[in-house]
């Protein structure tokens, strides 16, 4: 049975890293000891070291031990025999990347359907959608494929921004680049604002935090979601 925790964002305005998210975290990894964090989209150039180490920070706070997949001389296997898997935000161009270049995007595709639970927050939510192609990223590097985990039967689009209209910004708007996405792809896609997340547990998909969801499917109006929402009906498993 699949059991994700999908957040747009790891760290709420004024808050700490994760604090949001501890309490659902504590029951989502309830009886498991240690976390294998995932860290290869590496944000604003921090060492694998270093991100390990935030993470490890924040899960002390519910008791939980974090060891870092780089840290491993076989990732594959690692991620095989994980109790419990976070891949944290970054570039998802360079996370996706590193998935491939080290043989564990298909293993930990496998273990999420077997049930081990799994954390993903922004690019390390990103994955879990069908492809990496609604991400706000600049492609920074090539990945072998564009094709991500489909652990959900549509793409995400985390950190998603509303139009300002009082803006004088003139490029575009997130729903505008969604619809260019529409343009050549027929993936839906969730536009999760922050503070939201997906609460993944077989094939039920529930909108958890206070604000809605904006849905874009194509040559359709986009349509917003109420939390508590079940989003299974956007895809087919």
């Amino acid at each position: 049975m699949k059991n994700l925790i999908i957040a747009s964002t790891s760290t709420l305005h004024g808050g700490d890293y994760l604090d949001y998210l501890l309490p659902t975290l504590q029951l989502h990894f309830l009886n498991i000891e240690t976390i294998i964090f995932i860290p290869y989209a590496r944000p604003g150039g921090l060492s694998h070291d270093e991100y390990t180490e935030r993470v490890a920070v924040a899960f002390s706070k519910i008791n939980k031990k974090v060891v870092g997949l780089h840290t491993f001389e076989n990732p594959t296997e690692a991620i095989k025999n994980a109790q419990g898997i976070f891949t944290g935000g970054g570039n998802t161009f360079l996370l996706v990347t590193q998935l491939y270049q080290n043989n564990v995007m298909q293993m930990l595709a496998n273990v999420i359907e077997l049930g081990t639970p799994y954390l993903g927050t922004s690019a390390g939510s990103n994955i879990t959608g069908i492809s990496m192609q609604t991400t706000n990223d600049m492609p920074i590097i090539y990945p072998p494929s564009f094709k991500t985990l489909a652990a959900i039967p549509f793409n995400l689009n985390p950190h998603y921004l509303d139009a300002d209209l009082q803006s004088k910004h003139m490029g575009e708007t997130r729903e505008t680049r969604i619809k260019e996405f529409h343009a050549f792809n027929s993936t839906p896609v969730l536009g999760l604002r922050e503070g939201s997340w997906l609460d993944v547990k077989d094939q039920n998909i529930i909108l958890k935090g206070k604000l809605t969801a904006r849905l874009f499917r194509q040559d359709q109006k986009p349509e917003e979601l109420n939390p508590e929402t079940d989003l299974s009906f956007i895809g087919n498993y």
